[in-house]
């Protein structure tokens, strides 16, 4: 039998065509192992969603969605589509951690499902000033808000945010003076850029701006947008007054989110990428919370941890 060949602009998809599509989420044909899989669905799907700045500003951001749900042992498998139609009905409202619970909901009804999981990350501008001149730029932070619904119904929210931060090393800042003192000597001690990955579990309204100003406030020397030279030599002095390890990082920050009283549970990973070494020096530091977030990390975590610009 030869086949047409040529698309068919006129069908019509009724009802009645469509229930005679066949649907390979049906029937039995299990693959391998009938097991409970943690975590199918989604990911990478892009649209542009709402939000709102702390001052009241819309934004309308590229957001990068993963969505996951469970599936249970005797189930073959999920429809994918149907985790984009349920996200798509909440498009046009602004988007907080809130919203995603209801996005969650409408997963567990159309999927028959007993556990989901929404993650949105976006890159989300914060006009930053300069340290003396006075000008202004906007400077992106890389952010991740997630949602999760368990089996009980119980929902928890998430926000894991980047700090990009320069970090001066104590000990060579402690060798450079003494070069210059007993030797007269020309000498550069080094920093490099850094990351904090903050992960917090929030029980109420935490915005991102306030995230920011908790680690500009910990660790001072955030990376700058606009530089004249009056900016660059304030850079230099805030780096000299503000030396620190990645140890010294870690603390730092766990001393301002410890008191956030938004803020149920966190973890801290913070990267060095040292200029001195051809390694980078880490540290993770967790709140301490019974069956909450702890200091497993896993390896790619890690190399995965770099500056995106």
């Amino acid at each position: 039998m030869t086949l047409d060949n040529k698309y068919d602009k006129n069908l019509i998809v009724d009802q009645k065509y469509i229930d005679t599509l066949p649907d390979l989420q049906d029937g039995d044909g299990i693959k391998g192992a009938k097991v409970k899989i943690q975590r199918v669905g989604i990911s990478n799907f892009k649209l542009p969603l709402q939000f709102v700045t702390k001052e009241g500003q819309p934004l309308v951001l590229e957001t990068s969605v993963t969505g996951t749900v469970s599936l249970e042992a005797q189930k073959k498998g999920i429809n994918m589509s149907r985790i984009m139609r349920s996200f798509y009905s909440y498009k046009d409202q602004v988007f907080e951690l809130d919203t995603i619970k209801d996005v969650l909901s409408s997963y567990k009804i159309d999927l028959n499902t007993f556990e989901a999981n929404i993650s949105l990350r976006i890159s989300y501008p914060m006009i930053q000033k300069s340290l003396r001149s006075n000008l202004e730029g906007y400077q992106y932070y890389n952010i991740v808000m997630e949602g999760k619904l368990d089996k009980r119904g119980v929902y928890s929210k998430y926000i894991h945010f980047d700090f990009i931060y320069s970090s001066a090393c104590p000990c060579s800042y402690e060798l450079a003076q003494h070069a210059i003192k007993n030797r007269n000597k020309v000498v550069v001690s080094h920093s490099q850029r850094s990351i904090a990955r903050i992960s917090l579990k929030v029980e109420d309204m935490l915005y991102f701006e306030d995230i920011k100003d908790i680690c500009l406030e910990a660790l001072q020397t955030e990376t700058q947008v606009m530089v004249k030279r009056e900016d660059e030599q304030a850079f230099a002095e805030l780096n000299g007054s503000y030396l620190k390890f990645v140890e010294d990082a870690c603390r730092l920050l766990y001393e301002k989110f410890d008191r956030v009283s938004q803020v149920s549970d966190f973890r801290i990973i913070c990267s060095h990428m040292e200029s001195l070494h051809s390694h980078d020096a880490v540290g993770v530091i967790v709140k301490g919370v019974e069956g909450g977030f702890t200091s497993e990390v896993e390896h790619s975590v890690f190399n995965n941890l770099t500056i995106e610009k």
